[in-house]
């Protein structure tokens, strides 16, 4: 597998770079690797790096975005923040990672079992986790479909939850970034949610 190039980025279409990200899903779901030297990536990206996405994702043990898309040294941006939450620096980040660097897609990736989800439905309040998870607290709003048991020990619940928090990143991504929502309306990125099973390693896709 090469490593992302300068030339190898700009040869890439949103649709491409997605394909990427779905083939390397399918090789992790697969128990398979490309072949791919890490030690070189190592060299060759010493002097510059050209990643093809830019992957807002949870910070759990179990979601980091380079296994689960079977990537190497240079492929993507990795923000990982609790809940996936949004906020300006991570917007920053992502115009940084599409319009200065050429990032063909943006993905923000949720996944089942969210510690962030749990404790915000729970209501948590600890230190300055209580903050952070008041981010999340939109979602809970909007999900009113469930009208008894509105807590964790309610799997369809939390899932719902978990799939509308993705869906309002997305919508304030392109809301208060113009840079971004610029990009996307040009087409020269994708702007994308997707969800992580953590019992079986697969990721499902929504698109706007």
């Amino acid at each position: 597998m090469h490593t992302q190039s300068k030339e190898s980025q700009q040869l890439l279409t949103p649709d491409t770079a997605f394909q990427i990200l779905k083939d390397g899903n399918a090789r992790f779901m697969s128990n398979l690797k490309a072949n791919r030297n890490l030690l070189q990536q190592v060299n060759e990206t010493k002097e510059g790096q050209y990643p093809f996405a830019t992957i807002l994702s949870c910070m759990d043990s179990r979601t980091s975005a380079e296994l689960i898309f079977d990537l190497g040294l240079g492929d993507i941006f990795s923000i990982r923040i609790a809940g996936n939450v949004l906020n300006e620096d991570i917007l920053g980040s992502m115009e940084y990672g599409t319009q200065v660097v050429g990032s063909k897609i943006i993905l923000v990736l949720g996944h089942t079992r969210c510690g962030a989800i749990i404790g915000a439905c729970d209501h948590v309040e600890m230190g300055f986790l209580t903050g952070l998870l008041e981010k999340i607290k939109p979602a809970i709003a909007l999900e009113t479909d469930t009208l008894e048991d509105r807590t964790s020990n309610n799997p369809a619940f939390l899932a719902k939850v978990t799939e509308i928090n993705v869906h309002l990143a997305l919508e304030k991504i392109r809301t208060e970034s113009p840079i971004i929502a610029r990009l996307e309306e040009e087409g020269k990125i994708k702007v994308l949610g997707g969800i992580y099973d953590v019992e079986s390693g697969s990721v499902s896709f929504f698109e706007k």
